[in-house]
């Protein structure tokens, strides 16, 4: 699993390019899925939970295509990942 937060100019523009664009060019990096969340402090910042392996992640993201798909889905900068501190049953 990953967690990312992005700044984003439009939520909505984003989810439209997030979910059609960003999810095919994420499946061809073996993401297995993901959670949209909005900051409830900031309502231009998302959290997104990936289903994804961190080394294909990183492929994504320096794919030579997925700068233009950020753009165009409005993000103020690349997405920022979070670093895991622990993993705890319950």
């Amino acid at each position: 699993m990953i967690l990312s937060s992005a700044k984003v100019a439009d939520f909505d523009q984003f989810l439209q390019i997030f979910s059609t664009k960003g999810a095919e060019k994420r499946k061809e990096y073996g993401s297995k899925g993901s959670r949209v969340f909005r900051d409830p402090e900031d309502a231009s910042r998302v959290w997104v939970v990936f289903d994804w392996e961190v080394e294909d992640y990183e492929k994504f993201i320096a794919d030579p295509e997925v700068p233009a798909i950020f753009q165009e889905a409005g993000l103020h900068g690349p997405p920022v990942k979070a670093e895991a501190a622990g993993q705890y049953g319950s």
